[in-house]
């Protein structure tokens, strides 16, 4: 046994989105999100901690 999961698992796995959303008839999906983008996430996210604990 090569292993546990079989082909049509790795074929479903891989093209599962990373992001879905479902909203009435608004259907988003991301395949990838993009490095660059979490980078920005995160440096936003930490500017806006730092700001809000000083305030």
């Amino acid at each position: 046994m090569t292993g546990c999961f079989t082909d049509d698992m790795k074929a479903k796995a891989e093209t599962r989105p990373a992001f879905e959303l479902r909203f009435g008839g608004l259907h988003l999906t991301v395949q990838r999100i993009p490095g660059w983008f979490v980078a920005l996430l995160t440096t936003a996210t930490g500017a806006a901690g730092t700001w809000w604990a000083q305030r």
